[in-house]
């Protein structure tokens, strides 16, 4: 697909119009038309840009993460999970668990947003996640044969959902630590 050079912030603001949309109406709702209509952009341009729907979600999301877990390397893994959270702002997380929620229902009717998620998103988070237990592993903070190491992300992404399902309200930065330190770091057989 052949890009056009677009400045940081006219991506930027791309990117937040997208996420604004699917805030309000949903994935499906969603269209290419509209988010041409808010950025004041040809749909053609969103097309040879971006090139599909489900790619252009997947930027947008992965554009909107603060956090890059493979920048955190704080010399202990409990350190490095406790920076992960602190990078983190409530307010943006309560946004995101609610847009990761209608997300996880559309990948189930679309396949292209499945695989968009899974590479642009899902994918780089996976591979610095592994670099950070790798590390923990190194440095004898875990064994290397423990089985929980291989659940680590689900165990991350079941806080998300079970807060929410089982309380009410969206995750904050008290609740993943404490989540960290009480069910991930004793799983893990952390030091």
């Amino acid at each position: 697909m052949a890009r056009t050079r677009l400045t940081p912030e006219r991506e930027s603001e791309l990117y937040e119009a997208v996420l604004d949309l699917l805030r309000e109406v949903g994935y499906d709702g969603l269209t290419m038309d509209a988010v041409a209509t808010r950025t004041r952009s040809s749909k053609a341009t969103l097309y040879r840009q971006w090139g599909s729907k489900p790619e252009l979600v997947a930027r947008a999301l992965r554009h909107s993460k603060p956090v890059c877990i493979t920048d955190i390397d704080t010399g202990t893994l409990r350190g490095d999970f406790h920076a992960l959270v602190d990078r983190s702002d409530d307010c943006q997380m309560e946004k995101d668990s609610a847009l990761m929620r209608g997300l996880a229902q559309a990948v189930h009717k679309n396949p292209d947003l499945h695989q968009a998620l899974r590479e642009l998103l899902i994918a780089p988070e996976l591979t610095g996640l592994d670099g950070m237990l790798r590390r923990a592993v190194d440095r004898a903070e875990i064994p290397a044969e423990t089985a929980a190491l291989r659940y680590v992300p689900h165990m991350l992404v079941g806080a998300f959902v079970a807060q929410e399902l089982i309380e009410g309200r969206s995750p904050d930065r008290a609740f993943l630590s404490d989540y960290i330190d009480a069910v991930v770091l004793p799983a893990l057989g952390a030091a």
